[in-house]
């Protein structure tokens, strides 16, 4: 019922100023066994060097969320948007019928962040960005929505999937529950800290994949920071 991914036995690819785990096949990293979970398609652990990053490439028909960990990273994109998130806030693109951006990181050190993919609940659709602080005490020892496609999480940026991101810090020895929902798919990597999960121990940055239809406990076993997609 719950898949552990361990940070060691992720897709991996070092381009120099670019560090990357791949929790699900992109790119060059293809396993048959982990091309998605549900509608979440990419999770990738990226550390980017100081005065580097992205430039400009397209997307489409795509839900594009970026949970920046440490360090900020810089926006651009061919909507005349321009953006800085910086670390325990998020940023959200929804390509939509098409959208050209950059991800630069333009501060003096590296910057680490998780890009989440979540396909959309139909294609097309005018492309849009956003982004938001999210003061880490709105989440301690609780789940806060940080993005949504649901109309009731209304503080949370706007997403077009049937999915929420959530994000959560606990103290070494508080526990949160998690129910997902028959037919969802929900996956779990904790940024920072020791976990369990129903008992199972999780280090910093493992995957956990969590099948419908289930109510997890997390317990955290040192001061951690837990980002969670529950998704269709």
């Amino acid at each position: 019922m719950i898949d552990k991914r361990e940070f060691e036995s992720l897709g991996h690819a070092d381009h120099g100023w670019l560090n990357a785990r791949h929790h699900f096949s992109f790119a060059n990293y293809h396993d048959p066994a982990r091309m998605g979970w549900g509608a979440i398609r990419v999770w990738n652990d990226d550390e980017i060097g100081a005065n580097s990053g992205f430039p400009p490439h397209p997307h489409r028909d795509m839900e594009i969320i970026t949970y920046v960990r440490k360090g900020a990273i810089t926006h651009q994109d061919s909507m005349g948007n321009q953006g800085r998130t910086e670390a325990g806030d998020v940023q959200v693109m929804s390509a939509g019928t098409g959208v050209r951006h950059a991800e630069y990181n333009l501060e003096p050190e590296t910057t680490t962040l998780f890009q989440i993919w979540i396909e959309p609940r139909s294609s097309g659709g005018a492309p849009s960005w956003g982004m938001k602080p999210f003061p880490k005490d709105a989440r301690a020892g609780q789940f806060a929505v940080l993005a949504s496609g649901f109309a009731e999480d209304g503080d949370a940026l706007p997403i077009r999937a049937d999915a929420r991101v959530l994000g959560a810090t606990l103290k070494a020895g508080e526990s949160l529950t998690h129910s997902v929902g028959e037919g969802r798919h929900a996956y779990l990597v904790p940024a920072t800290g020791a976990i369990e999960i129903d008992g199972v121990p999780f280090k910093a940055r493992d995957g956990a994949a969590l099948s419908g239809g289930q109510t997890v406990t997390i317990t955290a076993k040192e001061n951690a920071e837990i980002v969670l997609v529950d998704a269709s």
